[in-house]
């Protein structure tokens, strides 16, 4: 981020951002954007949905008086078929999709999409197999594999040498939590795995047997918001002897931070940001500006994910409008496969699945009111207190 190219690359970007084309007709861009505002998934939906708000609001900012951009939002409720209700509903309305969270819920939704021919692009689903369906208008900015290897890495740094998973049977909680798996036993790390149904809300037999039979240095959580306050409340009950307990997305969040500040306390998860935030970049600095007109907040790390994956894509909507190709089939998502782009969760560059093969994550923990970045070292804000959990008393671990 403090790299003279980064500087003058989101100079350039904001920039571009900031000064309207004098020699283009007017144009209007209309997304859609299904995503969860109710039921398990609304707190990580809302989060993203507010980026999603930003991207869109910076835009009509940037291009006011000449283009403007229009988003219309559907709650789908947590819930795969009233996607799929959503999509078809705004299909007809709208060019292009950002939005989504959960890759049961996106894996139909998208496939919609796909048979409307509009471009699907999304923060919210890392299951493999949504890159394997052969989608042409498929598009995700993150995946499984950028957060393994960021939970991976730090856990290898700190040396801990036994970990118990405990892990959601949800395809993608599945699939990322075995990415750990093979990545801790390649480094000769001792693991023990449990899986849970997604339905379960009492840990308590599960942390009996991590405490007595496991006896593992670390804890390592992958699920969603309501399985992490439910294990971590059963882990101070149980109370075993671990250093640490860590997690992947959802996790290091403002949000959680607030809500449940006891009870995060010393957690490690995913984050692209430390929490409150701190920009140093023209781009970054006029998201934060504008998050905090529109919400009266600070972002956090999903808000950054949405308004990423919105920028992106108005970004490449933009650019077919100069061409004159925008209301071709297959124009957006050729564009969005153009060269690399340098964005505020780092580059981004789409293969031919709509994957991003750049992604890698950094790891935040729950210090105080803050999340800390703590992982890799060059991009950290703060050292990693270690061993330390919820219901202990940490240390500084370069102390």
């Amino acid at each position: 981020m403090n790299h003279p190219a980064r500087h003058l690359a989101c100079a350039a970007a904001a920039l571009a951002l900031l000064l309207p084309s004098a020699d283009l007709s007017a144009a209007e861009f209309r997304l859609g954007s299904q995503i969860a505002m109710s039921g398990a998934l609304a707190r990580v939906g809302m989060a993203t949905n507010e980026g999603v708000n930003v991207a869109v609001e910076m835009f009509n900012r940037a291009h006011q008086g000449r283009h403007t951009a229009s988003l219309i939002t559907v709650d789908d409720e947590s819930n795969p078929a009233k996607a799929v209700a959503a999509i078809e509903q705004m299909a007809p309305q709208v060019q292009a999709f950002s939005g989504g969270y959960g890759s049961n819920i996106i894996g139909p939704a998208s496939e919609t999409a796909e048979r409307a021919g509009k471009v699907y692009m999304t923060s919210g689903g890392v299951a493999s197999e949504l890159v394997k369906r052969g989608l042409t208008n498929f598009f995700r900015i993150n995946n499984g594999e950028g957060y393994s290897r960021a939970l991976v890495g730090m856990l290898n740094d700190l040396d801990i040498r036994s970990v118990a998973i405990l892990h959601s049977t949800k395809d993608a909680t599945q699939e990322v939590a075995h990415q750990v798996e093979e990545g801790l036993v390649a480094n000769g790390t001792k693991v023990s795995f449990h899986a849970f149904d997604p339905a379960i809300s009492d840990f308590k037999p599960i942390l009996h047997k991590v405490k007595v039979l496991d006896k593992p240095d670390a804890i390592v959580m992958v699920g969603y918001e309501n399985d992490y306050v439910g294990i971590l409340r059963a882990a101070r009950v149980m109370q075993p002897g671990v250093k640490l307990i860590a997690g992947v997305w959802s996790l290091a969040t403002g949000k959680m931070a607030n809500d449940f500040p006891e009870l995060m306390q010393n957690v490690v998860g995913t984050s692209t940001l430390p929490y409150p935030v701190a920009f140093t970049d023209p781009e970054a600095q006029e998201f934060a500006k504008v998050y905090r007109d529109l919400y009266k907040k600070s972002p956090d790390y999903l808000g950054v994910f949405g308004y990423v994956q919105t920028r992106l894509l108005l970004d490449a909507m933009l650019r077919a409008e100069e061409a004159g190709t925008l209301d071709q089939p297959g124009a957006v998502a050729a564009e969005l496969r153009k060269p690399l782009n340098d964005t505020l969760i780092g580059p981004v560059r789409f293969d031919e699945t709509g994957d991003n093969p750049e992604f890698t994550h950094r790891m935040g923990q729950h210090q105080g009111k803050q999340v800390v970045l703590v992982w890799p070292e060059k991009a950290a804000t703060g050292p990693v207190k270690f061993p330390a959990t919820p219901w202990t008393t940490p240390r500084v671990a370069s102390e």
